[in-house]
């Protein structure tokens, strides 16, 4: 009885430890909206010198059954996922069983083979121009949230004729390459990524509730289940995920798991225990031309107040998840949520404000520029691509920023000359230029090491177009799913499969060119007739429809 005791006084003492510290006050201030029993909200822990010195849940882990969360609730993690995968890659490759360099068909066999070769490293940085599932299955009629086998996504991404670029030529953000990585490690080392990765990861760091969920009618014990509030503020909706497509997604864990985890990349305890493998998941990624992608292995490189910082951040299914690491003070921070609304990247750098105030390097070598342009000259939207653009107003004399493709907005402030950023977070910068009839013509966005630029994008008057031009049945032959394009008085409409009608509306002064949402179709003609259209949708590009 004494003993039982005993461990249980050390269990408090050794919670106490990493959970109070003096700056614990203003730390839960930061979550204080999610502190409740009854919103779900997240599971925080910061790291310092290897030691978790301060974690704690806020919110409810299961509104149904009144659970809160805690430091030991499981969480999906997004693309957090994808530098697992691409950690077991590695290894792999440290095993001699595949090399960095080798075509993804060596291992795939039946994966249909294009103009230029894909190789495994194209799918690691996001080079190989494949589509992305995720886009694919939205526009064939299949929801996200339902189940669908594996190998029907694997199906679906095999019929694709095309690719969105030249492999290793661009940079295009998706899941379908680690997917692809995923069924590489299968093949690879005889294993599914559930299996190898507990084997050759979580096991050996002792993260024992992580595990990739390929199989949805499993038990997970202490899972924290997703939501969506609803519209008007009025409770929440549960997210009833099905998926289990691995790679890009499915990783479950706890912030205590990844405390683990963060630490191996101090002290590589994995494989032969080099310290090369770590170095090879820090480098970034190349394009042909030789330009830096940017991007890491799942590992966004950047810098915040002065300080390096190595960020892993993800999204999906109502999760959202943060691991952000500062090498150089030894120190990180884990943010996992289980609310769709959160944003826990800009939560973390909240925390390393408080916690790193004392490192931040401040430049010296920044001039203070003075402002070229007025508010009301920025005003307007601007496009990185078509289709994906953001919106640019004035309120109460302060910049706004609406991202279109989304819906999420924020106030920027003037920092320095004509750049601005987010209250509180240097992580990004806005700089705008090129002033001709008195707006400014372009936004860069600088984020993670990389430059993005928007053009100001000129408002169409739908009236230039004959609607009834475009109307009628177009096929994909790549997503075998048809649209159906109809005019309703002076509006033309695209209905999708299982979804419900959406306006398009025409892009620039261009007639045979129309979008909805981030989302782009270029019309072609034979003869004056339309015979089809091509579609431009983020991740995907280029998907061919003919008019039936």
């Amino acid at each position: 009885m004494k003993n039982h005791l005993l461990i249980l006084l050390i269990c408090f003492l050794s919670y106490c430890s990493f959970g109070q510290i003096k700056e614990s006050q203003a730390i839960d201030s930061i979550f204080i909206k999610w502190n409740k029993p009854d919103v779900p909200g997240c599971a925080l822990g910061i790291i310092k010198d290897g030691k978790l010195i301060y974690a704690k849940g806020y919110g409810s882990a299961d509104l149904e059954h009144d659970v809160e969360i805690t430091t030991s609730s499981v969480f999906g993690t997004g693309s957090i996922s994808k530098h697992v995968v691409a950690f077991s890659i590695l290894l792999l490759e440290e095993q001699g069983k595949l090399n960095l360099d080798d075509n993804i068909q060596k291992f795939l066999t039946d994966f249909p083979e294009y103009d230029s070769p894909i190789t495994i490293r194209h799918l690691l940085y996001h080079t190989d121009g494949i589509r992305d599932y995720g886009s694919l299955k939205y526009f064939s009629g299949i929801s996200d949230l339902n189940y669908t086998d594996s190998d029907v996504v694997y199906e679906l991404i095999k019929r694709q004729k095309e690719l969105n670029c030249v492999p290793g030529e661009e940079f295009v953000y998706g899941n379908s390459g680690h997917f692809l990585l995923a069924r590489i490690v299968k093949e690879a080392s005889g294993q599914s990524i559930r299996v190898f990765a507990q084997e050759h990861i979580f096991g050996p760091l002792g993260m024992n509730s992580t595990l990739f969920n390929d199989n949805n009618r499993d038990l997970i014990k202490n899972r924290a289940f997703s939501y969506s509030a609803k519209r008007g503020n009025d409770g929440y909706n549960n997210i009833i995920n099905r998926n289990t497509h691995i790679g890009g997604l499915g990783l479950y864990t706890t912030v205590e798991d990844l405390a683990k985890w963060d630490q191996n990349f101090y002290d590589n305890k994995l494989g032969k225990g080099e310290e090369l493998i770590i170095q090879k998941m820090h480098k970034k990624g190349l394009l042909s031309n030789g330009e830096s992608t940017g991007r890491a292995l799942g590992l966004q490189l950047s810098s915040y107040k002065g300080l390096r910082v190595v960020g892993s951040a993800g999204s999906g299914f109502g999760y959202k998840a943060q691991l952000m690491r500062f090498p150089d003070e030894n120190f990180s921070v884990i943010i996992l949520a289980n609310r769709r609304d959160a944003n826990p990247t800009e939560m973390a750098y909240q925390v390393v404000d408080i916690l790193l105030k004392g490192k931040f390097v401040l430049d010296s070598n920044k001039e203070n520029l003075p402002k070229e342009f007025t508010l009301n000259q920025l005003v307007g939207d601007y496009e990185v691509v078509p289709g994906r653009a953001v919106e640019i107003t004035v309120k109460n004399d302060m910049l706004h920023v609406l991202q279109k493709w989304d819906g999420r907005a924020y106030p920027v402030v003037n920092t320095v000359g004509d750049t601005y950023e987010i209250p509180k977070y240097s992580g990004m910068q806005l700089v705008f230029s090129d002033l001709e009839n008195s707006f400014t013509q372009k936004l860069t966005v600088f984020l993670n090491e990389r430059d993005y630029d928007f053009k100001r994008k000129i408002k169409s008057n739908i009236s230039t177009s004959n609607l009834d031009d475009f109307t009628g049945d177009f096929y994909s032959y790549e997503i075998d799913a048809s649209f159906l394009l109809y005019k309703e008085g002076k509006d033309l409409f695209v209905k999708i499969v299982n979804e419900e009608p959406m306006k398009l509306s025409l892009y620039d002064y261009h007639s045979d060119a129309f979008y909805f949402d981030d989302d782009l179709l270029r019309f072609s003609r034979s003869n004056g007739v339309i015979t089809g259209f091509e579609l431009d949708a983020g991740r995907a590009k280029k998907l061919k429809f003919e008019k039936k």
